[in-house]
């Protein structure tokens, strides 16, 4: 599991072998927590603390019992003020447990789309809301400690009614309604959508300040500050992103190193081993929750 208490070194972090997982944490002590992604989708609900959680080059003030979404093979990190304790709730959750529950009418994913297309994970709640979702969130934390006749089918229904609530309010919230602290940069929002958009092509540092104009070393500092990361790591990791995502839907491993921008296989499996800790061959061989 994801031990948000310990340095890893690898940016993949944490595995989800359930259709969902739920945490309530809480760190007193200084930490810090890299860059990472998951295969699964995240929801935080921050109780408390001083905290900035950085998501794909934007960067959210977060607010008591303010939500996130993370959609899986997003890059995240919370930045952590140490001088209050950090509390929050996380849920875990396989995107594929919710295919059984979506029909035309609704899909329960709606909310996590919604979050991608508006470049904003940020929920904030009206306090009628939040009274509903606290009161949703301490059933779903106490029917998760409870062992006893149909806890998982109490489980799921809770999580199920927390996914509506949280469905009906991206939906109400005005598309360029930006929330009080997030902030985000225009230009490096344009360069993260090009490299996702054209992760098989070239993505150097001189293509890529040839392309935005701007000089490489200026663009260099302004993409670390956003993201955090350096733009040669940042490409690195969204390719062994679309690489692990087609060794999954079936392809071999030396097209998957060639769909996702790698142009040396050893390069490719070196990188791919050090980051999943598995080589692709082995990755690709694992059961759908690993």
């Amino acid at each position: 599991m994801d031990n948000h208490n310990t340095h890893l070194s690898h940016i993949k972090r944490g595995y989800l072998n359930t259709d969902f997982s739920f945490f309530s944490l809480e760190d007193t002590q200084a930490m810090q927590i890299e860059s990472h992604y998951h295969d699964f989708n995240k929801i935080v609900i921050f109780i408390s603390g001083q905290v900035t959680y950085c998501i794909e080059g934007t960067a959210y003030k977060l607010r008591p019992w303010d939500i996130l979404l993370i959609n899986r093979n997003t890059i995240h990190k919370p930045v952590i003020d140490a001088t209050s304790p950090y509390r929050r709730m996380i849920i875990w959750f396989q995107p594929s447990f919710l295919q059984k529950y979506t029909n035309p009418n609704y899909d329960l994913l709606t909310c996590f789309e919604l979050a991608d297309r508006h470049k904003c994970n940020l929920l904030r709640m009206t306090p009628e809301m939040l009274t509903m979702i606290q009161s949703l969130l301490f059933q779903i934390n106490g029917a998760c400690q409870n062992r006893s006749f149909g806890d998982e089918l109490l489980r799921s229904s809770l999580f199920l009614q927390f996914l509506v609530y949280l469905n009906r309010m991206a939906l109400e919230i005005k598309k360029d309604a930006a929330p009080a602290g997030m902030e985000s940069d225009e230009t490096i929002g344009k360069i993260l959508y090009y490299i996702d958009n054209h992760v098989a092509e070239d993505l150097s540092i001189e293509r890529l300040a040839s392309l935005f104009f701007l000089s490489k070393y200026h663009l260099m500092r302004k993409f670390k500050h956003h993201t955090g990361y350096s733009i040669h790591n940042y490409v690195l990791q969204k390719r062994l992103i679309n690489a692990s995502q087609f060794l999954r839907a079936g392809q071999s491993a030396t097209a998957a190193c060639l769909e996702s921008g790698f142009h040396d296989y050893a390069n490719f499996t070196r990188a791919f081993k050090k980051t999943y800790g598995l080589t692709p061959t082995q990755y690709q061989k694992l059961p759908e929750y690993e």
